[in-house]
């Protein structure tokens, strides 16, 4: 009988030699969740890992996939992990698909995303949220999930499969970095194509086929036009032009609750040696993170830390040619010298459908016209904690920054809504009591943060997940409003396959 332990070792100390000592007669156990609890550290109280191990390595039970002879060729608008894993769900049952993305492959992408971090140049259909691997290519590669799914083991052991470091599997919060994620990417999409799966890349779908209440295909930009019963629209949070095009054929959207704000970025070793106290220097803790979170009950919002990227950079990562946006990444390795995070604001649901898209752009218009007026149109927004606390700009000049656009020094407070302002200098005074020097000398907020998550859902049917009002048409992952990073898109691709799988064998 197979038998589970838990247990917790100092940070330092080796797992092979606590086994070897402890199980000597276990000379191969498996490994099924590790996560390192550093609380205490900041108090001088050594940080530990907390292991669950399976004495006994146990081989997983496959999953037996029953192939479906069908002509059914599900199209899937967009190549993120919502659509990447869906065609990967509809291979196991040896069904092929259609994946049709607007950008370029991982690595071709990156020379369109360089010459806009370098020279202000935004192609607008290859940039940092199109193209293959979605945004998610962008920001960290975090695995991070707290949805309840069965499929999420069935997500982390497809990453290790396509080359992911084989802890992806069992650690508590997986991390692959920006450059490890572009590699594991391009490895799936080259094995859905060598499975007869098409790929088209560089091909916007600019409309979809109706008849009547149903959706029945895709008019893409080259003028051709696709059919197909099942439409997977996996599009991203950013592509506005989709919703626009829903709204005026009446398929079922509604507003939905969302978050605006800022990047704060400190100096690694500040960051590190507030959550790690003496022990941060140590090899075995790497870059630390942190999660933040403030309540205001006067005006029933939340202030919260969001993608924080420890040893990571800040990135430009709008997606209009008048709009600047910021977000975070990290390679694998976490070993640049900053860490930053986006410090957000949650804004509900507004009355009309497109009320959030409006303050996203608003913001983001703000930004840019900023850069223009003050730099160059491509360095960020930015200023000193301690300025946007104080309202008032001093001669202190800025710190050397992590990102690749540059920064310059304004008012961001101008940039955002008042009550916006107000929520993020209230919660900052929390955050630093509770990490005492977070608002410190050469801490930076870098603005503005405004792609935390889609501000629109297309409603779907709760256990067909086909749109209520057309026949034919999945929404889904972040863009649909249904998920919130790489691994719940990546089961949500997962859960609407099944569903079609369901639909073609009835």
């Amino acid at each position: 009988m197979k038998k589970q332990i838990n247990f917790k070792l100092p940070f330092e100390q080796s797992l092979e030699q606590y086994m070897g000592i402890n199980y000597p007669e276990y000379t191969d156990y498996q490994i099924l969740q590790k996560s390192l609890d550093a609380r205490g550290a900041p108090r001088g109280k050594e940080p530990v890992y907390h292991y669950t191990v399976l004495l006994d390595k146990d081989e997983r039970q496959k999953e037996v996939f029953k192939h479906i002879e069908t002509n059914a060729r599900p199209i899937i608008i967009g190549a993120g992990p919502g659509g990447l894993f869906a065609a990967l769900r509809l291979s196991e049952y040896g069904i092929k698909s259609t994946i049709i993305e607007r950008g370029d492959r991982a690595q071709d992408r990156m020379k369109a995303i360089s010459k806009y971090w370098r020279k202000g140049i935004l192609d607008e259909d290859n940039n940092v949220c199109y193209g293959e691997g979605g945004a998610g290519l962008f920001s960290d590669g975090k695995l991070i999930t707290r949805i309840k799914s069965d499929f999420v083991q069935y997500v982390m052991d497809l990453f290790v499969k396509f080359g992911a470091p084989e802890e992806t599997a069992y650690l508590s919060n997986p991390h692959l970095g920006s450059n490890k994620i572009r590699q594991i990417i391009s490895k799936i999409t080259d094995y859905l194509k060598s499975h007869g799966h098409e790929v088209l890349y560089n091909t916007r779908v600019d409309e979809l086929i109706y008849d009547d209440n149903k959706v029945v295909g895709v008019c893409l930009n080259t003028g051709e036009k696709l059919y197909s019963d099942y439409i997977i629209l996996a599009t991203g949070h950013s592509a506005k032009e989709m919703y626009h095009h829903l709204y005026e054929n009446k398929v079922e959207l509604r507003s939905k609750g969302f978050a605006v704000g800022c990047r704060i970025e400190h100096p690694r070793e500040k960051i590190d040696q507030i959550q790690h106290g003496k022990f941060y220097k140590s090899e075995y803790l790497g870059a630390a993170k942190y999660k933040l979170n403030f309540y205001n009950k006067e005006t029933a919002k939340g202030t919260y830390s969001f993608c924080m990227c420890p040893g990571g950079y800040v990135l430009s990562s709008g997606t209009d040619k008048d709009g600047i946006v910021v977000n975070g990444m990290s390679n694998y390795a976490r070993n640049s010298r900053w860490s930053n995070s986006a410090l957000v604001v949650s804004i509900e649901n507004q009355e009309n459908v497109f009320g959030g898209l409006r303050i996203q752009e608003q913001i983001e218009k703000k930004a840019f016209q900023l850069s223009m007026k003050e730099s160059d149109g491509r360095s960020l927004p930015a200023m000193l904690v301690k300025e946007f606390m104080s309202g008032k700009i001093s001669d202190q000049n800025l710190p050397k920054t992590s990102s690749p656009s540059g920064i310059f020094k304004t008012d961001i407070t101008q940039i955002f809504p008042n009550d916006i302002v107000e929520h993020l200098r209230n919660a900052l005074v929390e955050f630093d009591k509770k990490m005492p020097g977070f608002i410190e000398e050469d801490a930076v907020l870098i603005a503005p943060e405004t792609r935390t998550s889609a501000p629109i859902t297309i409603v779907r049917d709760k256990k067909s997940l086909e749109s209520v009002s057309h026949q034919g048409l999945y929404p889904c992952a972040e863009g649909a409003g249904y998920a919130g990073g790489i691994t719940s898109a990546a089961v949500d691709g997962i859960k609407i396959v099944e569903s079609i799988i369901k639909k073609i064998v009835s």
